[in-house]
């Protein structure tokens, strides 16, 4: 219900900050399942959050035009309570609404300017008067004292106005040229998180890979070794058949031995 902060698109085309939708979403991650809290679309899988770059900018030109006015207001001077003022005198260094300018107006010879909290700024600090002439030498508003008498005699001046407007030009150009550094930023922004979003997918795609391959590899080993303990058990089985018939082999020789040590002809016929 509050101005845009980090805006994001869902799928579904609704617009959330990126941490009110996040924070909101953490809270579903035990039930598996992702809504929309505008149209209570479900997403079984957690969307990708898109920037809303035009809604960012009008939300960020929004609070700062609310900070602007909220900075510059200024009230009369006069008045017991509140009031806006309409106008600043410069010689009174005072603010007044619409009532108290009207007295005022009595008074001739005043500076009325837009309203401002800064009045003391708009006079020289030196003489304490009014400051007319901008000196491009020193980059400094002066007075017409200082032109004369004061620190800024022979120097190069222009006329506040001239040289607002020469600034501004001046300004204008930086801005261009720092919006299109924004662009360009903000598309080296999207290409970096289209490229995370990929390697997002790729570690996925890769822990499935090797869960697999563990899965395939655990398998193997039981394959292998169950193959490797029959053929243990089997080389057992003809060992102790080759000791049984080492054995006999055994008694066999010594009987014949015995027989061929007998001198009894037929003891060893029979």
């Amino acid at each position: 219900m509050e101005i845009y902060r980090d805006p994001v698109t869902l799928p579904c085309g609704h617009n959330f900050c990126r941490g009110c939708i996040t924070q909101a979403w953490d809270h579903q991650e035990d039930l598996q399942e992702y809504k929309c809290p505008e149209c209570q679309q479900i997403y079984r899988k957690r969307p990708e959050l898109v920037r809303n770059t035009r809604l960012r900018k009008i939300g960020e030109a929004f609070q700062s035009a609310e900070t602007d006015q909220e900075q510059t207001e200024v009230f009369c001077n006069y008045c017991d309570f509140p009031v806006a003022a309409t106008k600043s005198c410069l010689q009174c260094e005072t603010s007044l609404c619409d009532h108290h300018l009207r007295k005022h107006g009595r008074s001739g010879g005043h500076t009325l300017l837009p309203p401002t909290t800064d009045l003391g700024k708009r006079k020289c600090s030196v003489h304490k008067k009014i400051l007319e002439y901008y000196c491009t030498e020193d980059a400094a508003c002066i007075c017409v004292s200082c032109s004369v008498i004061g620190g800024h005699v022979g120097h190069k001046m222009m006329s506040l106005d001239e040289a607002s407007e020469e600034k501004k030009k001046k300004l204008r150009n930086d801005l261009q040229k720092l919006m299109t550094e924004t662009e360009e930023t903000e598309k080296k922004v999207q290409s970096l998180e289209e490229r995370r979003r990929k390697a997002d997918c790729e570690t996925d795609r890769v822990i499935v890979l090797f869960r697999d391959l563990r899965r395939w590899l655990e398998s193997l080993e039981k394959r292998v070794l169950s193959n490797i303990t029959r053929q243990v058990q089997y080389y057992d089985d003809v060992i102790r058949q080759l000791e049984i018939k080492k054995e006999e082999l055994s008694r066999k020789m010594r009987h014949i031995e015995e027989l061929r040590n007998m001198t009894d002809p037929l003891t060893v016929l029979q």
